[in-house]
């Protein structure tokens, strides 16, 4: 529709810029001037020797017409107008559509664009809610499910974005990934400036990735960040349209990062070799590229499936056993919401997830089998420590498929029957007896349950103060 509607504007334009009445130029190129209305107001597409007709009589070319630029500024509002009422969510509304006439003010058309453009980011905040952030996720979860989590064109775009001289080397070394941003002609710059709400910001205009200082605990994560960063330009990213696109987006920079930190020819015969003899472990995988446990956790889960032939399932549970981030084609049975959402939900207190948080030492994986309703499976946990919170990292796999996995031969077994609340949820009946009406207490809830999504144009990234960042560092104020 945008360009038939653009096509009428242009050819509006010259007719008028030509002096002619629709009459004349019906009469010119042998059309009854209703026809050409409806050209012009986009309603009909004119065949192509009519085309030629017309840029005759008015004495442009058939490129002149075809070009897909707005006229001039009033075309190009009248276009968004009445794109913006074509809308689902304006028709729902039931008003009628505002069909500017000449004689309605260039001012008057800006208001109503800015009002639409204001109705619609509204729109898309409000689908942004935690309960349809929830349902997005779980879309998105299912989408990797089917496609057993692994991305082939990303693969291959990072296999050819990985500077020749760099491949087969092992680890991927802070100065190669800023070669490979040079390349793309970009300058990785660290400052200690960056937006409370951001962990790495691009900025387009003048060429720069934005980085925390390297010497930061947890810096060996900077490699990762300044390639997401590069990902959005070669996956040709913009702006996110909703909430689902945001997820889309993020997913495709992490897994192209990945891609690039753990390649996948390199990562596979070190997987296979490991395989070959019975001896997987994340903990070497990670250590052979270089990489964090949960990197190199989630790209396992690339690779399993589909290269290895091994279902999987991966979690990431917070200290209080409820999950941050999972994946599985494995069939293990997740806790979930109404919604088919396991984000949010708690693991049972029997999964290795949970139980690996109370060894004393935990240097090396936590090895466990945990039968289910479903099925037993072989799970490796190992236990990490952010700023805010404790975590774990669980990689696991049906019973049939342990063999391969170092660890396999653990005396650790849990018995987990959830959802049956008697499982580990249900209290003692005597201790419920005992305090039944004795017992207060204030619950500690997450602060981000009570945030809107998204708050600017990059969900929990301020948008004012993105750009205010972005215009302190930016050369125009150099």
């Amino acid at each position: 529709m945008s360009s038939m509607m653009t096509l009428g504007h242009r050819i509006r334009h010259y007719r008028n810029e030509a002096g002619l009445t629709l009459d004349a130029l019906g009469e010119r190129v042998g059309v009854a001037a209703s026809y050409l209305s409806l050209i012009e107001n986009g309603k009909r597409e004119p065949r192509l020797a009519l085309l030629d007709d017309l840029a005759r009589a008015l004495d442009v070319t058939v490129a002149d017409l075809l070009d897909t630029r707005p006229p001039s500024e009033r075309a190009a509002l009248e276009i968004e107008l009445a794109q913006m009422q074509e809308t689902p969510a304006y028709r729902e509304l039931g008003l009628p559509s505002v069909r500017p006439g000449r004689g309605t003010p260039d001012d008057t058309l800006r208001a109503l664009v800015a009002l639409h453009r204001e109705l619609d980011r509204k729109a898309k905040q409000a689908i942004a809610t935690p309960e349809e952030a929830r349902r997005a996720i779980t879309r998105q979860r299912e989408s990797m499910r089917a496609t057993h989590n692994y991305m082939p064109d990303i693969e291959e775009l990072a296999e050819r974005s990985l500077p020749e001289r760099m491949r087969g080397t092992g680890a991927l070394t802070h100065r190669a990934v800023g070669v490979m941003a040079e390349g793309l002609g970009l300058e990785i710059v660290h400052v200690d400036d960056l937006p409370h709400s951001a962990r790495v910001v691009l900025d387009r205009r003048n060429g720069r990735i934005f980085l925390p200082p390297a010497s930061i605990p947890g810096g060996h994560g900077l490699r990762s960040l300044a390639l997401q960063a590069m990902a959005h330009i070669l996956l040709e990213h913009g702006d996110p349209q909703d909430y689902e696109d945001f997820l889309q987006q993020r997913l495709e920079a992490a897994y192209f990062s990945a891609a690039c930190l753990m390649p996948r020819e390199q990562s596979l015969a070190f997987l296979s070799e490991a395989k070959r003899e019975h001896n997987i472990a994340i903990e070497d995988f990670r250590d052979a590229f270089g990489v964090t446990h949960e990197a190199a956790a989630l790209r396992f889960s690339n690779l399993a499936t589909e290269l290895l032939e091994i279902p999987v399932h991966f979690l990431r549970v917070a200290d209080d056993g409820s999950i941050t981030r999972v994946y599985e084609n494995d069939g293990i049975p997740l806790p979930v919401d109404a919604n088919g959402t396991a984000e949010g939900q708690v693991v049972c207190r029997q999964w290795s997830a949970r139980r690996a948080f109370s060894r004393t030492t935990r240097t090396t994986e936590y090895y466990q089998y945990t039968d289910t309703p479903a099925a037993t499976f072989f799970e490796a946990t190992q236990t990490g420590a952010s700023d805010s919170d404790e975590f774990s990292i669980t990689v696991g796999v049906p019973y049939r498929e342990s063999k391969w996995f170092r660890g396999r031969d653990t005396g650790e077994r849990a018995h987990s029957t959830c959802p049956d609340l008697a499982c580990c949820r249900k209290p003692n009946d005597d201790f419920a007896e005992r305090w039944k009406g004795q017992a207060w207490s204030s619950a500690k809830v997450h602060s981000q349950i009570f945030k809107p999504l998204p708050q600017g144009t990059y969900p929990g990234i301020d948008d004012r103060e993105l750009f205010e960042f972005l215009e302190s560092h930016s050369d125009d104020r150099r």
